[in-house]
């Protein structure tokens, strides 16, 4: 483990706040680039924990860790146990790739969990004190997800149909090509037996994938969702329906318009419960739980009465248990499914994201985050929550960095619709002087800012709050966790209501003296990118603006994205049939008016927002003579999922608000690359 961070010196020859900037620009030194490229993978090396999973006794929790591999350039997730009176420790290593979705047996006495340690992904198991995994499958292609069923004998799990002999064929006669919306294979059930004695046996098959499933508490069905094709625009036509164990036989049990998924069962395995959407829009309404009975018949809604979209944990003697945001907020609640009550139960730490009981009840683990804690996990008795932290990520990690202060701020947008945000402050804050700020716009659009200790990908947030500066991270419209009518706000509006949203906040920090207008910049990734993009071609409030993988022009998106509906269901209509409306909310539209400094970042292999996008804005801006840069992320998708990349878009975002913000030069540092990586320790 690293328990000592490195100061980094550099920023004692940075221009104090609030000082006028010389006209020669300043330029960065080696040693200090060298020491800022450590400090940025410091921030992206950072572990993570997630996936708790409580062993039916309640006295263990298997988790998943996750790290930087900068060697291989790849992050790892590995299995660790930890309890009360139990040090955590390291249960799996998987040299080449990770391990995950672990999942006790009924009994306890081991874990199951899936690692491509033999080329695919497969079901391997392992003993919680330790020990050699061994392998329970080998399927080709590899499996997916996977559940024991009630009583351990029988494991079920997904795995996506072998290519076809035809296909085979096919690509040895003509080589390889792919008919768009045609060329996909499905996903179907499988069952083993959990001993391994016996080989493993399809259970599903037929002109639909399946998604997400459940095993009744008898073990005689299982409940699954399931969709025409395994496509992203396939996900508002999700129904449910059940496989009979005995005979094999699929029956339908859900087939209303709009989703329906995530299927689970009442403890007595009477009704199954399910998510729906019941009418809403698939996109930005609310999701509600609704339950029928086993055999069919009428639905029951739930959750109507509660206006945000329920994440469930477990149906339980006492209720059904979910979680939801809160504006910035995730709580636990428990719902009464006869009246259709919901309480609030658990608010502290301030954002839990996950919860699990054990198998009488009696244990309950919590994963969750405070401003001034990273994700943690606590046990405790869910009667009174009175919880017990087992993990230290944060003290092990950050608890000697300088991290400045996080609070959530309101103000009044444009149109009168109030605006919530996240305001991260430095260390040495002085409400006296105006500072710099860094606006960062998440994604979605139903993505939620939240006061989180660390935010990072790759924006050097730390850094800049080390910098003196002030770092925004606003809640526009459209965002999760204010209810259906706000994340509403945004149809047939995106970028014009999202943009002024951004600015009226801006411009609030601007009028409390804190912030200096002549020292401003803003960026965004996915929808934060767009955001970006819009306000670059629509304000020149902003001295420098960073787009990531951001729309442009959303005829250019419509006809490129793998996901149509998206654009069909905000702006209500095609390029076809409502031009005006494409026009009005597209950055293109208004390119001739941008003089903001633009750097676009963008993956190569991106189908959600694909490249086009970005060469669009590039070569619009350089038509009207705007200062833009464009790198392209060779081989990645939609996000940069890979240490290595990452930090260099770190580094592209630090030079290009360095330069226009703080009049400052850095350069990427490549002496002693190789030495430095090398002898990076690992955390333990």
């Amino acid at each position: 483990m690293r328990s000592n961070r490195r100061s980094l010196a550099v920023f004692a020859t940075m221009l104090s706040v609030g000082l006028v900037l010389t006209t020669t620009p300043l330029a960065a030194g080696a040693q200090e680039s060298s020491e800022l490229d450590a400090a940025f993978r410091d921030v992206i090396g950072v572990e993570g924990i997630g996936a708790p999973r409580i062993s039916p006794d309640g006295a263990r929790v298997a988790y998943s860790v996750s790290s930087a591999d900068w060697d291989a350039n790849r992050f790892d997730s590995e299995i660790w146990i930890v309890g009360p009176g139990i040090e955590a420790y390291q249960l799996t290593r998987t040299d080449e790739g990770s391990s995950g979705s672990h999942r006790w047996h009924p009994s306890g006495r081991y874990l199951a969990f899936a690692a491509s340690r033999s080329g695919s992904r497969q079901i391997y198991t392992i003993r919680p004190d330790g020990g050699e995994a061994m392998q329970l499958t080998d399927i080709e292609g590899g499996v997916g997800s996977f559940a024991f069923s009630e009583d351990g004998m029988h494991i079920a799990f997904s795995a996506t149909d072998a290519e076809s002999d035809e296909s085979k064929r096919r690509a040895k006669r003509y080589g390889g090509y792919a008919v768009e919306d045609d060329s996909f294979r499905m996903t179907h059930l499988w069952v083993i037996d959990a001993s391994a004695e016996e080989g493993p046996r399809r259970l599903t098959e037929g002109d639909f994938t399946v998604g997400s499933f459940r095993w009744s508490p008898d073990g005689a069905r299982i409940v699954f969702d399931h969709r025409p094709t395994p496509q992203v625009n396939s996900f508002p036509q999700a129904d449910i329906s059940w496989v009979d164990m005995a005979t094999g036989e699929v029956h339908a049990l859900v087939t209303d318009d709009g989703p329906d998924s995530g299927p689970s069962w009442s403890p007595d395995g009477a009704e199954v419960l399910y998510s729906t959407n019941a009418g809403a829009n698939p996109y930005y309404g609310n999701s509600e739980l609704a339950v029928v009975p086993r055999d069919g018949g009428e639905r029951r809604v739930l959750s109507a009465g509660f206006d945000e979209n329920p994440n469930l944990v477990e149906w339980r003697d006492e209720g059904v248990w979910f979680t939801a945001s809160q504006r910035t907020r995730r709580a636990l609640f428990l719902l009464d499914p006869e009246s259709g009550e919901v309480t609030e139960r658990l608010s502290e730490p301030e954002m839990i994201w996950s919860v699990g009981f054990s198998d009488d009840g009696a244990a309950v683990v919590v994963e969750a985050a405070s401003r001034d804690s990273l994700d943690e996990l606590y046990v405790g008795s869910p009667d009174d929550f009175d919880l017990q932290r087992v993990t230290n990520t944060t003290g092990r990690q950050v608890v000697d960095w300088s991290l400045g202060s996080r609070e959530v701020i309101t103000w009044t947008s444009e149109d009168g619709a109030e605006i919530e945000g996240v305001l991260y402050k430095p260390d040495d804050f002085d409400a006296s002087l105006r500072h710099p700020l860094v606006v960062v716009i998440h994604g979605g659009p139903t993505g939620t800012s939240r006061p989180a200790l660390i935010s990072a990908y790759v924006y050097p947030v730390k850094q800049w709050l080390e910098k003196g500066a002030l770092v925004l991270m606003p809640n526009y419209r459209g965002s999760a966790g204010y209810g259906a009518d706000f994340r509403e706000l945004n149809v047939r509006n995106l970028g014009v209501g999202d943009a002024w949203d951004v600015m009226s906040g801006v411009q609030h920090l601007v009028d409390q003296g804190i912030v200096d207008p002549e020292r401003m910049g803003s960026m965004g990734w996915s929808q934060g990118g767009y955001i970006s993009a819009f306000l670059t071609t629509n304000t020149d409030m902003f001295k420098a603006i960073s787009v990531g993988a951001g729309i442009s022009n959303w005829m250019t998106y419509y006809v490129n994205t793998d996901i149509h509906g998206f654009t069909r269901q905000y702006l209500e209509g095609t390029p076809w049939n409502d031009p005006d409306i494409y026009a009005k909310t597209s950055p293109m539209t208004n390119i001739a008016k941008a003089t903001t400094p633009t750097l676009i970042q963008h993956g190569e292999f991106d189908r959600r927002v694909p490249t086009p996008n970005a060469y669009e804005l590039y070569q619009g801006l350089q038509d009207v003579g705007v200062d833009t840069e464009l790198v392209i992320y060779k081989g990645f998708g939609h996000g940069i999922t890979k240490p290595k990349e990452r930090l260099v878009a770190t580094w592209h975002n630090w030079i290009w608000f360095a330069r226009h913000l703080w009049g400052e030069e850095w350069e990427l540092p490549l002496e002693d690359a190789d030495d430095s990586l090398d002898g990076a320790e690992s955390r333990q």
